[in-house]
């Protein structure tokens, strides 16, 4: 549903050290994502669904913010972002293809970071 927060990002340099940190204080459990040559990690209360990935700074999220990255989700991705500028806003990363989703990185008016993310088959 489009304004729901439907996902968290936290990319950093010690995604390992981090992995660890959650899984220690919040009881999170974490499982491997596949980034080619390195994993990232899915994170998750108990055995529910992955609620946040923690993501090393390297290879495709080089150029991400740090620190948590919400994803919000939209309609359209493409209005979204026409929208960003006209509203005081910037776009930080263009928008990039996630399987059948796409998503991109916008800073609004006051500098704090989000995702926009579109679902399904027309991004």
């Amino acid at each position: 549903m489009a304004g729901e927060i439907g996902w968290i990002d936290l990319t950093c340099k010690n995604a390992d050290d981090v992995r660890d940190f959650y899984q220690a204080v919040a009881g999170w459990r974490s499982e491997g994502i596949s980034m080619g040559d390195y994993e990232d990690y899915a994170m998750s209360p108990d055995d529910s669904d992955a609620i946040a990935g923690i993501c090393h700074a390297t290879g495709v999220n080089e150029e991400m913010p740090g620190g948590w990255l919400i994803y919000i989700t939209v309609d359209d991705l493409d209005k979204s972002l026409s929208e960003t500028a006209r509203h005081g806003g910037e776009v930080l990363i263009e928008k990039r293809s996630m399987g059948s989703a796409g998503f991109a990185v916008v800073k609004d008016p006051s500098g704090a970071c989000a995702a926009l993310y579109q679902a399904g088959d027309e991004v």
